[in-house]
C-alpha cells in the first residue's frame, strides 16, 4: 500500500491516538491552523479507500482509527527504498549517507553496536 507523503502525516497522528474525529486530527497535525479542513478529510477519504484506516460513526461524526501498523509500513517504506535506490542492499545505503550526511559518533557506535549484534547472531 502506498501512502503519500502527506497521508503519512495523518497516519502519524492517528499511529499517535485513537480513535479521532477528523477535527482532532486537524488539530494535532504539525502547523496546525495550516491545515485546511477539506484537505484533511480528502486525506482521510483516501486513507479509507485504501484500507489504511476505519471510520466508525459516532453521532454526527466519524472516529478514525488506522488499520495498517506504524512498524509494517516503515518495513515497507524502507525495503521499497533499499530496492528501489540501492538494489536492496544495506551497506551502499549506509555508505551514500556517510558520504554526503556527517555520521555522528553516536550513529557510528550504534551502527557499530547493531553489526557485533548481528555478527552474534550468525555464530
Amino acid at each position: 500500500m502506498r501512502i503519500s507523503e502527506a497521508e503519512a502525516v495523518v497516519m502519524e497522528v492517528l499511529w499517535g491516538q485513537h480513535p479521532l474525529s477528523a477535527d482532532e486530527v486537524m488539530a494535532r497535525l504539525p502547523g496546525g491552523n495550516d491545515w485546511a479542513e477539506a484537505t484533511v478529510k480528502t486525506l482521510l477519504n483516501r486513507l479509507l479507500n485504501k484500507g489504511a484506516i476505519e471510520a466508525q460513526k459516532q453521532g454526527r461524526r466519524y472516529l478514525y482509527t488506522p488499520l495498517v501498523e506504524r512498524d509494517a509500513w516503515v518495513l515497507e517504506e524502507s525495503s521499497s527504498l533499499l530496492d528501489r535506490l540501492f538494489d536492496g542492499r544495506v551497506a551502499p545505503l549506509v555508505a551514500h549517507f556517510s558520504q554526503h550526511r556527517r555520521l555522528s559518533r553516536d550513529d557510528v557506535a550504534q551502527l557499530r553496536k547493531l553489526l557485533e549484534e548481528l555478527d552474534d547472531e550468525q555464530h
